[in-house]
């Protein structure tokens, strides 16, 4: 196994009381394989289990079973010094009384490095993270933005194995994290390192990761790479978490009318209905007179006609907001709203009936009952 290679096998985390009894279980049977130099992102909502396996995998968090290997090694009892890790948290968790220089040779200074080299690599870290010029403040002088960069330069200094991420840019405002998502994600360039990165936001999973592993109730729902988790996602919850706006999902049923197979939405009043030709046909056979989910992405319903892939259907308009080149047009439909993005410029108003395009190469079929995608 490659040096910077993390391995995480059938790991289980399990809290108990003070007598001993499990009380609630973040973690369930997990493996996950992170190769030598990927930037792996674990993302899920909040409770899903991401933030305690990065802390098992830092040593921060005892494990309940299973095992975490870090270059071929066997690290459960290791301590986190030990590991090869660094870790950058939150809160950036730097220390308020001392300078910034300081707070980044701190662990240098703790391992007994030499001076000299603890100056020129402080130094070199500091003038690529920009933080050259501020290296005798103190951390309530510096932005979030900044505090952050140290925080980065502590961990890169220290030369680690593995990089490790929890949430970092979740207390900066929105402009900064796109600043500080491209700065990551050229230090990782650079450094060539293995960095596992959790976040709650799937824009930053899918932007910063080059595969991400999706996580709901302590369970991996799928790990791939950002496009396929996007256009091939296997089950309904990835689905409805990966892109913004969400994949649209409609409950209906499979129904044999005039020689051909139809999805008919669920609801009385302006259901969705529209034939499953092409290749939806062979998969919805099996589902004749039962229950799916229709999912399509808010691009794949445009208001441009796809030759011999897409299908027309009339619907009226809930809500719109236009965005300039294109709008979100919020589209009812008998149980919910369907969302286009139509391109071009144009604004829509509520109650106004139009057609648009469902195309159906782009579609996918979801079983009611065990959430995976029918394929």
């Amino acid at each position: 196994m490659s040096e910077g290679a993390v391995e995480i096998k059938d790991l289980v985390k399990t809290y108990v009381d003070d007598r001993g009894r499990a009380t609630f279980t973040a973690v369930k049977n997990i493996s996950l394989h992170v190769e030598n130099g990927e930037f792996m992102v674990l993302v899920g909502p909040s409770g899903c289990g991401k933030s305690t396996t990065l802390r098992m995998v830092a040593g921060l968090e005892k494990i309940t079973s299973g095992t975490i290997s870090i270059g071929g090694r066997v690290v459960n009892e290791l301590e986190p010094k030990d590991r090869g890790i660094a870790m950058v948290f939150q809160n950036y968790a730097l220390y308020p009384h001392m300078t910034i220089f300081n707070n980044m040779a701190f662990g240098l200074q703790l391992a007994k490095k030499k001076k000299d080299f603890i100056l020129e690599i402080v130094g070199r870290t500091a003038k690529a993270l920009g933080l050259d010029h501020m290296l005798e403040r103190k951390p309530n002088a510096l932005s979030g933005g900044q505090r952050q960069r140290v925080a980065l330069g502590r961990a890169i200094v220290r030369s680690p194995i593995v990089f490790l991420f929890d949430e970092p840019l979740s207390n900066l405002d929105a402009k900064m994290r796109v600043q500080m998502r491209s700065e990551i994600s050229r230090l990782h360039a650079e450094l060539g390192s293995t960095m596992i990165y959790v976040t709650h936001d799937q824009v930053e999973a899918m932007t910063m990761g080059d595969r991400i592993c999706v996580l709901r109730d302590g369970l991996i729902m799928q790990v791939a790479d950002p496009l396929t988790l996007y256009r091939q996602p296997e089950n309904l919850f990835v689905a409805g978490f990966i892109g913004g706006p969400p994949m649209n999902l409609l409950k209906g049923k499979v129904q044999r009318r005039d020689g051909g197979l139809f999805f008919v939405e669920a609801g009385e009043k302006d259901a969705l209905t529209f034939p499953l030709k092409s290749r939806l046909e062979p998969l919805a056979n099996r589902y004749i007179d039962k229950e799916i989910v229709f999912g399509i992405r808010p691009e794949h319903i445009t208001n441009q006609p796809k030759e011999g892939s897409s299908v027309p259907v009339t619907l009226t308009v809930d809500i719109a907001e236009p965005m300039g080149s294109e709008s979100l047009v919020y589209l009812k439909a008998g149980t919910g709203n369907l969302i286009a993005r139509i391109h071009g410029e144009h604004l829509f108003h509520l109650g106004e009936q139009v057609t648009v395009q469902l195309d159906l190469e782009k579609i996918s079929l979801f079983d009611v009952e065990t959430e995976k995608v029918i394929c």
